[in-house]
């Protein structure tokens, strides 16, 4: 099949088959996309980078929040100007198999990053039985949070501190606010954003998040795991891209 496609997405929900799928395609140099996560583990997301970057095939993964327009419209929003900070809330799965550990926050963390950008350098984390709370600080100063809502109800959004003004961000699917008023019943994009994307990648444009930036998050969301193991101990971030070479 390999020799009949250009390129490959790969959508299987379980992320520890990832790189057991991806290492034929990025031999065989075809453009891939994985859904996220890009892998269930940060050795497993490491290896996939390192080939892509060997076989110099183009790979990306994402999460379809980070391409909200109610989310990614945040970063340039006129009535919040520079963003200073963010609180990203939503969903939290307490019986999430041990596999999904970096697959329960994945949509909340994309939509912090999707607000803010990369450069996080040190991660703190409390977690109670309601409520998984990662506080991230970036190296200038800015500081990020994620609330993972364990009980209760449960809504994927943000609040977002900027120069100009606070906001609250959109819901998934829909626009950024206008007047502080969230719009519900523009039209639901979903997957579209994300899809775009992807379209544009698989037609031969660059992959739209670097594995610098993915493999951040990854690096993240293990120093959370540190953290949590440590009482709420500051961790710092590793940098992982290393790892892939130049």
């Amino acid at each position: 099949l390999l020799k009949k496609c250009d390129a490959v997405m790969i959508f299987s929900m379980d992320g520890r088959e990832h790189l057991k799928q991806a290492t034929p395609v990025l031999k065989a140099g075809k453009r891939l996309f994985i859904s996220r996560p890009i892998a269930s583990s940060v050795d497993d997301a490491v290896a996939i980078f390192k080939l892509a970057a060997e076989t110099k095939t183009p790979c990306w993964a994402s999460s379809q929040h980070r391409f909200s327009a109610g989310f990614s419209g945040m970063r340039d929003h006129p009535e919040v100007g520079k963003v200073l900070g963010c609180d990203v809330y939503g969903g939290w799965a307490v019986n999430a198999p041990e596999a999904d550990q970096f697959t329960r926050p994945l949509h909340s963390i994309e939509t912090m990053y999707a607000i803010m950008g990369p450069g996080v350098v040190s991660v703190t984390c409390a977690s109670t039985p309601t409520t998984e709370l990662i506080t991230s600080t970036w190296k200038d100063g800015r500081v990020g949070t994620y609330r993972g809502i364990k009980q209760g109800a449960v809504k994927y959004s943000a609040t977002v501190f900027g120069d100009k003004g606070v906001s609250t961000a959109g819901i998934y699917g829909h626009g950024v606010p206008v007047n502080g008023v969230v719009p519900t019943t523009d039209k639901y994009v979903g997957y579209e954003g994300l899809a775009i994307e992807m379209a544009k990648f698989l037609k031969g444009g660059p992959p739209p998040v670097s594995p610098a930036e993915t493999l951040e998050i990854f690096a993240l969301m293990q120093a959370a795991e540190e953290s949590k193991a440590k009482q709420g101990a500051t961790v710092p971030l590793k940098d992982l891209s290393k790892l892939i070479g130049p």
